[in-house]
Formats: C-alpha cells, sequence, structure tokens
C-alpha cells in the first residue's frame, strides 16, 4: 500500500497509523500526529480503492452503504500490510495507534472488530459501525477514543452510540468526545484527542 513512513525520537512510543478520509492522501493526517505525540513514528496510509478518483479505503454502495465483501478483504489487507510495514521499517508491530477520520476511522473500527491484536489503541474521528451482526474479539482494556458531531449529516450520533456500546460490550476502554458540529474535524476534537492519548500511553 502506498504509504509514508516517518521515524521518531522516541522508539518506545506507539507508531501513529494515520488514515484519511474519502478523497483524501498520505499526506492528509500528518499535522494531527505532530499534535498527538510529535515523538511518535508515523506510518501514513493511503487507501487502495478509487471512488471517483478519490482514493478511500474499502468501496461503499451508496453514502453510508458499506461494501461488506469489500470491507472485509480491505482490512485484512490493511492487517497484513502492518505486519510488513513493521518487518519493513523496523517498528513494534504490537503497538500501533490508529489515529482515523471518517473513512478512515472505519477502516480502523474494522481492524478492531476483526482481529484482536491489530491495534495497541485507536482515535476514532466520524466513525460509523462497521459491521453489525457479528461477535467482535476480546479488546479488553483497549483504549479506544472516539469523536463525533451532534450534527453530522454524514454519520448520525446513534451510530456513534452504537459502536461505542459495541466497543464496550468486547471489553475496550472508551471515551466519546461530542461537538455540535457537522462531519468535518475540528482543531478542539484534535486537542482532546491529544489530551487523551497523553493520559492513555
Amino acid at each position: 500500500m502506498k504509504h509514508i513512513f516517518k521515524l521518531g525520537a522516541n522508539k518506545s512510543k506507539p507508531t501513529l497509523l494515520l488514515l484519511h478520509g474519502t478523497g483524501g492522501t498520505e499526506q492528509d493526517l500528518i499535522p494531527l500526529a505532530g499534535m498527538i505525540d510529535p515523538d511518535a513514528s508515523v506510518l501514513s496510509v493511503r487507501g487502495n480503492v478509487s471512488e471517483n478518483g478519490m482514493p478511500r479505503f474499502f468501496r461503499r454502495l451508496s453514502e453510508g452503504v458499506f461494501d461488506e465483501e469489500d470491507l472485509i478483504f480491505r482490512t485484512n489487507e490493511l492487517h497484513t500490510f502492518l505486519d510488513e510495514a513493521a518487518l519493513e521499517h523496523g517498528f513494534d508491530r504490537s503497538n500501533i495507534v490508529a489515529i482515523g477520520y471518517s473513512n478512515g476511522a472505519n477502516i480502523a473500527g474494522s481492524l478492531l472488530f476483526h482481529y484482536a491484536d491489530s491495534l495497541k489503541g485507536a482515535i476514532l474521528h466520524h466513525p460509523m459501525v462497521p459491521r453489525r451482526g457479528i461477535e467482535l474479539p476480546d479488546l479488553s482494556g483497549v483504549p479506544v477514543f472516539i469523536t463525533a458531531g451532534k450534527n453530522d449529516p454524514i454519520c448520525p450520533a446513534q451510530e456513534t452510540v452504537d459502536l461505542n456500546e459495541l466497543l464496550v460490550g468486547a471489553g475496550a476502554k472508551t471515551e466519546v468526545h461530542w461537538e455540535m458540529n457537522g462531519h468535518s474535524l475540528t482543531r478542539t476534537e484534535v486537542e482532546a484527542a491529544a489530551d487523551w492519548y497523553q493520559k492513555s500511553f
């Protein structure tokens, strides 16, 4: 997968896995990594799917309706890529914290839903429930920070409530940050994520 890797000043810190939103690239979230943890290594990945020329991490059938078969395939693809990237770049595969926005948050959520050991933790900005009606792996103690907008037209508030309940039910240690905003990623939610990250890692 097309990506950027930047070695951090402190190799004991988590590697921050950056996952962009629809139409983004591997450059988009690099400033966020600096706000969350300037000393951490960064692995920023571009989605392998193109929707009308816009990079995404998996296909969708329509707005808010995921192509579940492709989601499962692409989640496995990303999970495998992380194994390969850890070997290639020499970072600790067991110490990855995902930071995803929108479509990127959904694929990060899907990693949590499908693989118990894929992520050490996650910051999910405006995610939806990746899949319903499946049994989640044991996520005991995995820290997950979710940010959401009460007026988000793409990701209804109930999606956030449902996602949080499912993660908690699997044992994850979650925190939800609400804002009276829409789907855009705001500086205040990134700052809230940074505060949470410093306490959690």
